[in-house]
């Protein structure tokens, strides 16, 4: 046991070595500029008072679920929802899964098969990287929202061959000049699938919809733990799709279903979301004022989103600058390498649309005095 101790000490070291080692923080008191409750469901007595009277009007004594949807765990609520979600996105159907990380890994690692060809954007979340990687399809990632280079890849791929972006990217968040990319994956035969993890609430049903274009998209995948407040995800696709995730989706199949209390918490969020076009509106101001409190806008990465980027390009400066800010009572956290590609260390500031006019002038205030330091 010893040589397994050695390992795993060692790793950790270079971990800590290179500023890139991880911890866990507990809750805190300070000004939330971290979090992805951008509408603030998360939070909400409202939407915690709806779920307690959804789940006491259910009459559904489950505590859990039972066993896996396959076998005791699925429920005519959680299919009637699915439908629900679905009918509210334009789409023609959905299936629930237990997180967006068990629904990209669920669809990339199931949709292509060997000889088959996934081409991703090299700022694609994580877990569709480990769904592509699981299909044992031929793998390729092209520079980010360039087209040039998605085009490229195209004419080198193989088999059935799917297109992976994101309509609001979680680490930059700027958004891909989407319908450029829908053309080229139509020229070249390609399946377009898109995690709109990040769009959901500043687009009130996304980025697809907001577009037009739900019936050229063949998946989405919409998760509940961001501006939902909620714990979960959905594809959305045809029919078929959902069929087909049913019988070889291994994330689906290999798991004990979400509770009732999750999923009357999903359904809860999203009679919210319908009404929520005033709690959207004060999050885009936010994001203005944000944006023009800056002597330096430059300085921030592109984006027009919830998620705003101040690159520092080194962990140590990352480290040092969320600190700093913690000490003013902001909650701002760093992002470090290997998370991000080295030289990209950077402060990630979520807005949200409960941040007060105080809260966000005191966080400008702080970051040009960072710097101009």
């Amino acid at each position: 046991m010893k040589s397994f101790e050695a390992f795993i000490e060692q790793q950790l070291a270079e971990r800590k070595l290179g500023s890139s080692y991880r911890t866990l923080k507990l809750e805190n008191s300070l000004v939330d500029f971290c979090s992805n409750d951008y509408l603030g469901f998360a939070r909400s007595l409202e939407l915690k008072n709806n779920i307690d009277d959804e789940l006491n009007n259910l009459h559904l004594i489950l505590n859990g679920s039972t066993g896996s949807r396959l076998l005791s765990g699925n429920l005519q609520y959680t299919e009637e929802l699915e439908s629900e979600i679905a009918c509210f996105h334009n789409t023609p159907a959905g299936l629930v899964f237990n997180s967006g990380y068990d629904a990209n890994v669920g669809l990339f690692s199931c949709i292509a098969r060997r000889g088959d060809t996934i081409i991703t954007d090299e700022l694609i979340h994580a877990s569709i990287i480990d769904g592509a990687r699981l299909s044992h399809a031929n793998r390729y990632t092209f520079k980010h929202n360039d087209l040039e280079s998605l085009e490229i890849k195209l004419k080198q791929a193989k088999g059935n061959c799917y297109v992976a972006i994101e309509s609001v990217y979680s680490m930059d968040g700027d958004n891909p000049p989407l319908l450029d990319i829908l053309h080229l994956a139509e020229k070249y035969n390609a399946a377009l699938i898109v995690d709109e993890a990040h769009a959901i609430g500043l687009h009130k049903k996304g980025l697809i919809n907001e577009l037009g274009v739900e019936d050229r998209i063949f998946a989405r995948v919409i998760t509940f733990g961001k501006a939902l407040g909620c714990h979960g995800a959905i594809v959305l696709g045809s029919n078929s799709l959902r069929n087909y995730l049913i019988n070889f989706a291994r994330s689906f199949i290999y798991t004990t279903a979400a509770s009732v209390h999750q999923i009357a918490s999903i359904k809860m969020a999203y009679r919210m979301l319908q009404y929520s076009d005033e709690i959207i509106e004060a999050l885009k101001n936010n994001i203005e004022l944000f944006k023009n409190g800056l002597t330096q806008p430059s300085s921030l990465l592109k984006s027009n989103s919830a998620i705003q980027c101040l690159l520092l390009n080194d962990n140590g400066r990352a480290r040092e600058a969320a600190v700093y800010l913690q000490a003013k009572g902001l909650d701002v956290r760093a992002i470090l390498s290997p998370t991000v590609p080295a030289g990209t260390e950077r402060l990630r500031i979520c807005l949200h649309a409960y941040n007060t006019i105080d809260e966000i002038n005191l966080l400008t205030k702080n970051i040009n005095e960072l710097i101009n330091a």
